[in-house]
This record gives structure tokens, C-alpha cells and sequence, in this order.
């Protein structure tokens, strides 16, 4: 016991200090510089792992790098973000890869749609190939009640095949390859013949008006049924969000249109077996196209 004075045992920060122990509480100012800590202790056998045993650090004010993309078990998924333009080469490479891996659903498809045309059609053709004493006669004929009958319902079938492959394309762009019935899957059957008789009307009017007004309503309402089969939209909503979408990015949506023309147009000449080619490839890469600028999914 000490009496008036500091304990011996008591040192604090004063002079003749003791060496600090290994286990104890380093005394003030003992601590390791800032940023460094000390080694850790040797693990049993004393010796320490071979260098590179450890992942290096990561350098000062950063940050690891991110993991590795997750597999989501669906297979290898585009490294990138989704494509965010349109490209006429782009949009034909996607429509030849689609139609390429499911060739068989496509050609019979088109094969169905124009036997179904014909049989449509046979019933108001008789009577058409009779002889006609003058001009007058087979104008008359061609303006009577039962051709126009005709004409009224082998277009809206027209309508239908229509929509029915751009029903298969959005499959492929969702990453469903479409079976025969999969073209059929649309319920909107009223809007999509009102909208296509709203487009095919506007185009008429504009191609009377020195053609010109013909080819931009065309181009503009180009995407009128992919709103009303992908969206569900009414027809005039339909024809605006067509109007809207490629007002947008006509630039390219112009050379692409083009590029599609004549594509078909090469189908067409090669004593039409092409077009079992060229209408699919050029369908799927306009409704690529379509999902692109409106921003909707789009399969690799």
C-alpha cells in the first residue's frame, strides 16, 4: 500500500516504459501506422502460404471486379444490353436465324394461307371467264353484288393471314418457336380487320393523290397490326403508335423498308418459290425491327 504518491505499477506514457508483451494492450501511441495492420500469425509449422495462396486485394479507392454473369439455365444469353437501334443488317440477320432454325412451320404456313385463299376465292370466280360481247359487259360484271361479296371477303381473309404471321414473328422474337396453331393465337379478330381496312383506305386515297401521299401513309402505318396483335389496341390507337414508333427512327426504318421491297421483290422473280423465303425472313425482321424501337423484349 502507497501512501500520497503514484503506484509504482502504473506507468502511464511516462518514461523507462516496458516493452509491450504479445497478448497485452499495446500502450499509447503503439498502434500500427494508419493503412497497415500486422501480420497475422504464422500458422501452425511456422511457415506462411506460398504467394498467391490469397486473392490480391483490391487497389486502393476501387472495387473488385463484378461476378461473372448468372447463368439463368435458359442457355448462353447476349453478353450485351438489349439492342437499342435499329440496323437494316441487324434486322435481315435476325429474320434468316429465326426462319433458318424453323423452316419447316413457316413454308407450310404460307403453303395453308394460299390454299385457303383459293378455296375462298373459287366460289365467286365462276362466271368470270365467260366471253364478253364488249367493254361494257365485263365491267358491269366486274361491280356486280356477288364479285364485290367476292372481293369483301377474300380481303379480310388477306387481313387475317396477315396478322397470323405477324403473330408467329412476335413468337420468335419472344423465344417460342411457333407450331401451326401458335400463328392463330389472337383474339382482337374486329380490330384487326377495322385497322386494316382503316391503313389499306388512308393508302388508296394517298396513292389517287399523285402516289407520293400513298408511299409515306404506307410506310408510317407499316406497324399498325403489330400494335393491335402484340399491344391490343383499338385500331386508331393502333395506327397513332405506328405513326408515333417510326416517325421516331425513320432513318433507318426507311432503308430497312426498302431493303424488304426489294428482298421480296428477288422472291417474286425467282417464279415466286422465293417469297417461301424471302416472306418470312423479311416479316420477323420488321416485327424485329418493331420490338426494337418500341423497346420490347427480342430474343437472341
Amino acid at each position: 500500500m502507497t501512501t500520497g504518491g503514484q503506484d509504482p505499477n502504473q506507468n502511464p506514457g511516462g518514461g523507462n516504459n516496458e516493452p509491450w508483451q504479445p497478448g497485452g494492450t499495446p500502450p499509447p501511441g503503439g498502434y500500427p501506422p494508419p493503412g497497415g495492420y500486422p501480420p497475422p500469425p504464422p500458422p501452425p509449422g511456422g511457415s506462411f502460404p506460398p504467394p498467391g495462396g490469397y486473392p490480391p486485394p483490391p487497389p486502393p479507392g476501387g472495387y473488385p471486379p463484378p461476378p461473372p454473369a448468372f447463368d439463368s439455365g435458359y442457355g448462353q444469353q447476349p453478353a450485351g444490353p438489349p439492342p437499342s437501334e435499329v440496323t437494316v443488317g441487324a434486322a435481315l440477320s435476325y429474320g434468316w436465324n429465326k426462319f433458318k432454325a424453323n423452316p419447316g412451320v413457316w413454308i407450310g404456313i404460307l403453303l395453308v394461307a394460299a390454299l385457303i385463299s383459293f378455296l375462298v376465292s373459287l366460289p365467286f370466280s365462276f362466271g368470270s371467264n365467260r366471253e364478253f360481247e364488249d367493254f361494257s359487259d365485263l365491267v358491269a360484271s366486274s361491280f356486280s353484288v356477288w364479285q364485290i361479296i367476292g372481293n369483301i371477303i377474300m380481303t379480310i381473309v388477306g387481313y387475317l393471314i396477315s396478322a397470323a404471321l405477324i403473330r408467329g414473328a412476335l413468337h420468335e422474337t419472344d423465344g417460342r418457336p411457333p407450331g401451326f396453331g401458335s400463328f392463330f393465337e389472337f383474339k382482337n379478330v374486329g380490330a384487326i380487320i377495322i385497322a386494316s381496312f382503316l391503313v389499306g383506305l388512308m393508302t388508296t386515297v394517298g396513292f389517287v393523290l399523285l402516289i407520293i401521299p400513298g408511299l409515306i401513309l404506307a410506310f408510317l402505318t407499316w406497324w399498325t397490326l403489330e400494335f393491335v396483335v402484340d399491344q391490343d389496341q383499338d385500331a386508331i390507337t393502333a395506327i397513332k403508335s405506328s405513326f408515333r414508333a417510326i416517325s421516331s427512327n425513320w432513318g433507318p426504318l426507311l432503308l430497312l423498308a426498302i431493303a424488304l421491297f426489294f428482298l421480296n421483290l428477288v422472291g417474286l422473280l425467282l417464279c415466286l418459290v422465293g417469297l417461301l423465303v424471302t416472306i418470312p425472313v423479311t416479316i420477323i425482321a420488321s416485327t424485329y425491327a418493331y420490338r426494337v424501337t418500341v423497346q420490347g423484349p427480342v430474343a437472341p
